[in-house]
């Protein structure tokens, strides 16, 4: 309602700003014209002739070369164009005010949408172009699997968004319709069974345990499959076979593979040992090295690694490495320093934040 008495305003304001000089009486153009002044500059003469300032004589050949000038000017001065009624005028404004707010409505109410209700927020956010929370689109989705239940690609879709939302039931059923409508593949086994661990609050079941070993038949090398079998044999006591398991998985993971540091700090916690502050390389050619030239190279190369991570600081893998070459060179403050600086540059993934956090807590630095 706000909005429309604004309009009124302004339209009245610029009706007002065109027909306002209407309204005004006009000014006479003959006020400064040659014919006025000559007429005065003879009635002048008259006055000094009657009051005895001029002589006749004069004053008769000052009235001839003045009716000379005035017939001159008369002559040569445009006519003057009639006054327009003011009344006229005047009711042209009224009408023009009346009547162009009326013609306005006229055009709307046919053309426009005045009956249209207001737009709640919560339909904005439905509206096409705006973004929509990961729950309506799991809405959208789920009604129309409700019509098209055998869509798998539909399904491939919902299920890691539920999973996300942590509705984890939900998730098992969606994997579940995925394999079976898109069909076998390791990546799909392993996700099902991710699922059904954390339904059971990050236990590997019997259940989940048995959809890990199937995506492991279908791909030995899958690091899903692998990390979770490893998980298993830690929870049923067996550590050495978990680390064995998992000390596969790093063998054949390449070095930029983001789950590097889940994995190591996980054969940290099993093995009882640390992890390598250098790469294994490194450490068999130090071997036969003086005690001196061995630390040097040892602080050089965790100063040449140090600086690329300052540069690229993404590598989860190698900030741990850091952090772990300072605290075996007894450097806590640096190592402190390290995993600071390792937060912030990794700060805006989360899935490698909780990577780092968790091979940071393995190496006494947690919280």
């Amino acid at each position: 309602m706000t909005l429309w008495f604004v309009f009124a305003l302004m339209t009245v304001a610029a009706i007002f700003a065109v027909l306002l000089p209407l309204g005004r009486k006009e000014r006479a153009q003959v006020q400064g014209s040659e014919v006025v002044v000559y007429k005065d500059q003879l009635a002048e003469i008259e006055r000094d002739l009657a009051a005895g300032l001029i002589p006749a004589p004069d004053a008769e050949a000052a009235r001839v070369e003045i009716s000379r000038r005035l017939l001159a000017a008369a002559a040569s001065e445009p006519e003057v164009a009639p006054q327009s009624n003011l009344k006229w005028r005047r009711a042209a404004a009224v009408v023009a005010l009346a009547g162009l707010p009326l013609v306005a409505a006229g055009v709307y109410m046919p053309l426009g949408s005045p009956k249209l209700q207001d737009f709640p927020l919560a339909q904005r956010e439905r509206a096409p172009g705006k973004a929509q929370s990961l729950e309506n689109l799991v809405e959208q989705v789920q009604q129309h699997l409700e019509k098209n239940p055998t869509d798998g690609r539909g399904w491939n879709v919902l299920a890691p968004v539920l999973e996300r939302l942590g509705r984890f039931d939900e998730a098992v059923r969606a994997y579940r319709n995925s394999l079976a409508y898109n069909g076998e593949s390791a990546e799909r086994r392993s996700d099902l069974g991710e699922a059904i661990s954390a339904a059971a609050g990050g236990v590997v079941t019997a259940e989940a345990k048995t959809e890990f070993e199937r995506a492991h038949a279908l791909n030995a090398d899958d690091p899903k499959a692998n990390y979770f079998l490893g998980l298993a044999a830690e929870q049923d006591g067996r550590k050495d076979d978990a680390a064995n398991i998992w000390r596969a998985l790093l063998a054949k993971a390449p070095a930029d593979a983001p789950w590097r540091a889940l994995v190591q700090a996980s054969l940290v916690r099993v093995a009882g040992g640390t992890m390598p502050a250098l790469s294994d390389e490194t450490i068999a050619a130090s071997k036969d090295m003086a005690e001196g030239d061995r630390n040097a190279m040892v602080r050089g190369m965790v100063d040449r690694l140090a600086t690329r991570l300052k540069q690229n600081g993404d590598d989860v893998d190698g900030w741990l490495r850091l952090v772990r070459a300072y605290l075996v060179m007894g450097d806590r403050d640096k190592a402190m320093g390290a995993s600071a600086d390792a937060r912030q540059a990794v700060a805006s993934d989360a899935e490698r934040l909780r990577q780092l956090n968790d091979g940071l807590k393995t190496l006494g630095l947690g919280g």
